[in-house]
Parts: structure tokens; C-alpha cells; sequence
């Protein structure tokens, strides 16, 4: 009888064990869009603003935005909760008064891996907000405090009230931070799928926006808007909102916490999926190694790694 050769088999199931940690660990680590608690499962295509070119000419047409060192970038990256906190308060005094968050609640602020709100923080801060409710039993639409369950309301009654008083609509905040980026383009994006810059390339591509407001004669010249004109002017300047933990209260410091709060509105379960993430490919790497040494054992006998049995 014909001996069937398994060892080829054996060993590319071994190194397929070990290909699919790297893979799925490295699925998990990066993530895809979400946005907390998104009741109807809604996605935001990518800007094709983020990627066009530039439509004049100048020495400052090659200006890119700068890095910044995010807490919750790389492989154990994990949000700064006082960060999160400066940055809804950033949103709440200034990014309301014109863009929605539709598929964040309440609620959210005090779940695990986000700013850290208490229940009862959360609770009063509900109840600041009127929510258009109804109908009632007499088929009348009602205001009412907000819950901890409501989502946060806009400003405007509808999209049509919002170009009305804008001019323009004003895009929803909540899956902001994954659909911008700025791609830094080859060769550099091939290393930075090993460092995971890519994961913030929406923070920094939101943080830029905010900086580069620098012709004081023009409020809608922006130097890392494609094309250099902006819809919105500039919404930020320096001692505007009052931070109450020290930290600076600059455009630049606005900026970072802004992008981190966005950033955790469109990826909440961040943490959760890097600690899962870690654990597949530990247990891949382990189960890749006893598949290899199962395959030794299985195959001592025809090597001759083994003195051959007496009988």
C-alpha cells in the first residue's frame, strides 16, 4: 500500500495558523468605521475631499498636516479619558451650534473606554436638553427633558433650517473622525500600516482643518482644505472655552481634544477591540506552534528521529 505523504499538508496548515493570526489580529487592531450605539447601522463613504488635489498654485500648495502623538494609536493604544472629557466639552460649546451627533447618546458617555461620565452626570446632562417627542395619547408631538437613552438632538429642526441659517449643510459629527483623512501617499503609507499612523489619519486630517486657518483677511482660506477654500470659518481662537484641569486653552490644544473626542464618537469599542485583538494573536501564535510540533511527532517515525520499534 502506497504511503500518502502528509507532511506537506501538516506544515502549510501550521504556517496558515500562523498567517491568520497576523491577519485577523491585524483586523482587529485596526477596526472599521462605527459609530456608538448607530441604531440603523449607517456608514459615511471616505471624502473624496481629503484626497483631490489642490486647485492653486503656490509655495504653500505642498503643505501637509502634522503628526500628532494620539494616546490611542498603536498596537495597547487606549483613550486619554481627560482628553474625551475637554473635547465634548469643545463639541458642546462650539461644534452644536451647527453639527449634528445623531448617532451618539447620552448614555455613551459613561460606557467604559469613553470620557468616563458618571450615571448621574449623565443624567443632568440629559436633562438640559429638550427632546422633540410624540405623539402623546392625543396624537400631539411634545417637548421633554432629555434620558440617558436619547441621542444627541441638533440645533436645527431640520436639514432644510440648517442651509437656511448656513448657507450650506453642515456634515454630521459622528462618523467624522473614519470618514476624513489625509493619506500621506507612497512610500510612507506602506510603513505606516505596520505603525498604525493610518488609524488617525481622521484625528489629524480634523486637527489640521482647525489649524490652518492662517490668512487673517480671509476666514474661508485654509491651508490643508483641498482647494484652500472652506465652507465654515474659523471656529476656534484661543481662550474660548474654559478648560478647568490646567490644560492649555489654545486652538492647538482645542484642535488635539476635538479630534480625539470625534475620533471615540466614530470608534467607541476601541480598547475592547485592541485587547481582543491581542488575545487572537496570542492564541494563534501558540496554537501555530503546537500545530508544528504535533507535526514533528507525527512524522518522527518516517524522518528516522526515532529508533524504530523492536516488532
Amino acid at each position: 500500500m502506497r504511503l500518502i505523504n502528509l507532511k506537506r499538508p501538516v506544515a502549510a496548515a501550521s504556517a496558515l495558523a500562523l498567517c491568520a493570526a497576523l491577519v485577523l489580529g491585524s483586523a482587529l487592531f485596526h477596526g472599521t468605521a462605527s459609530a456608538a450605539d448607530d441604531p440603523k447601522g449607517a456608514a459615511t463613504s471616505a471624502s473624496s475631499e481629503a484626497n483631490s488635489a489642490a486647485a492653486t498654485n503656490g509655495p504653500e500648495e505642498d503643505a501637509t498636516p502634522s503628526l500628532v502623538d494620539w494616546s490611542f494609536t498603536g498596537f495597547f493604544g487606549h483613550f486619554d479619558t481627560a482628553q474625551l472629557q475637554r473635547g465634548f466639552k469643545v463639541y458642546k460649546e462650539v461644534c452644536s451650534n451647527c453639527h449634528s451627533l445623531k448617532f451618539v447618546a447620552f448614555r455613551n458617555l459613561a460606557e467604559p473606554g469613553g470620557p468616563g461620565f458618571s450615571e448621574a452626570q449623565v443624567k443632568a446632562l440629559a436633562a438640559t436638553y429638550q427632546i422633540h417627542d410624540g405623539p402623546n395619547d392625543q396624537g400631539e408631538m411634545f417637548d421633554r427633558p432629555g434620558r440617558p437613552s436619547d441621542y444627541f438632538p441638533w440645533s436645527f429642526a431640520n436639514a432644510s433650517a440648517a442651509r437656511a441659517a448656513l448657507g450650506a449643510l453642515p456634515p454630521d459629527m459622528s462618523l467624522l473622525a473614519k470618514a476624513r483623512a489625509w493619506e500621506r501617499g507612497f512610500p510612507v503609507f506602506i510603513l505606516d500600516a505596520f505603525t498604525q499612523v493610518e488609524e488617525a489619519e481622521g484625528p489629524n486630517y480634523i486637527h489640521a482643518i482647525l489649524n490652518g486657518y492662517t490668512h487673517a483677511d480671509d476666514p474661508n482660506w485654509n491651508l490643508y482644505f483641498p482647494g484652500h477654500k472652506i465652507g465654515m470659518g474659523k471656529p476656534l481662537s484661543d481662550g474660548q472655552v474654559e478648560y478647568t484641569d490646567g490644560s492649555p486653552q489654545t486652538v492647538e490644544q482645542y484642535s488635539q481634544d476635538i479630534a480625539a473626542f470625534l475620533f471615540w464618537a466614530a470608534e467607541p469599542k476601541l480598547e475592547q477591540r485592541k485587547e481582543m485583538g491581542f488575545r487572537v494573536i496570542i492564541f494563534l501564535s501558540v496554537f501555530a506552534v503546537l500545530l508544528y510540533f504535533v507535526k514533528r511527532k507525527i512524522w518522527a517515525k518516517v524522518h528516522g528521529d526515532t529508533a524504530p520499534d523492536s516488532h
